[in-house]
């Protein structure tokens, strides 16, 4: 296993994190590409793991916590780690190490660019992200919201620890319509996913839905909101954990509509 740096041959690969097997994917769109273009001159870094073959199995990107959704300062933040578990494609590349080595390298590379820790987010249920396995590597609890969580590896004695920033408002509903409001911020493409998929659903309703669509990689419009990723149907929020499908978020504006 070998732990290397992002080139430009594979520069798609990870635009469909390591997914491009997928149709699914496909529905992302663009933005995750486009994310990327934007930060990797902000000090975004990106390693993948390959195994003796050659072949991609995880990934991690992680970049300064100034320029990520947080408060923080003098800290690298960890967007995403992920190793490939589908049989399809690639194949399963879990319970393999991977996920260590990678975290290793970017702790290592954190450290040789003088960062004073390392943050990452986590869920507290055993799913993708687990903040229980970066608990295992040495990461304490810096901040919580609901099941997220905020953890942290401090490398310096004078390191402080960082926060969500909570949410500062919420979409409101639009009269006489259904208001549709998504969140985009370009660096996961399952959040971009239901970005697209709010998008189409609601044009099917042509003028009954008003679709509002807030890109959150401006630091100004982020901060305004403090939300990153999100969908809003008439001021409720929507669960994209995992993404719904685009039948599930038609029948949701369906049925508000409905009621106009």
């Amino acid at each position: 296993m070998n732990v290397v740096d992002l080139t430009p041959e594979r520069e798609e690969v990870y635009f469909q994190c390591l997914e491009d097997w997928s149709e699914e994917i496909r529905e992302a769109g663009g933005h995750k590409q486009k994310w990327y273009q934007r930060m990797k001159d902000r000090g975004l870094r990106v390693k993948l793991a390959e195994d003796d073959r050659g072949t991609v199995g995880g990934m991690i990107q992680y970049l300064p916590v100034e320029e990520a959704h947080l408060e923080g300062r003098d800290l690298y933040f960890i967007y995403c780690i992920w190793v490939h578990g589908y049989r399809q494609g690639r194949g399963n590349f879990q319970k393999k190490g991977m996920g260590t080595a990678l975290l290793a390298a970017a702790e290592d590379d954190a450290r040789n660019l003088g960062a004073k820790g390392l943050a990452a987010w986590g869920v507290a249920l055993p799913f993708f992200m687990r903040a229980s396995w970066f608990k295992k590597k040495g990461y304490v609890t810096a901040d919580r919201i609901g099941i997220q969580m905020l953890l942290w590896k401090r490398f310096a004695e004078d390191a402080k620890a960082p926060r969500w920033i909570r949410p500062a408002k919420r979409p409101g509903k639009a009269r006489g319509k259904v208001n549709v409001t998504a969140f985009v911020n370009g660096w996961c493409p399952a959040q971009n996913m239901v970005f697209e998929r709010a998008k189409r659903a609601a044009a099917e309703f042509g003028d009954k839905v008003e679709f509002e669509e807030i890109h959150t990689g401006d630091p100004e419009v982020f901060r305004e909101w403090g939300i990153s990723d999100g969908l809003f149907i008439d001021g409720k929020e929507i669960s994209t954990g995992p993404p719904p499908s685009y039948d599930k978020i038609r029948k949701k504006i369906a049925q508000r509509v409905k009621r106009l």
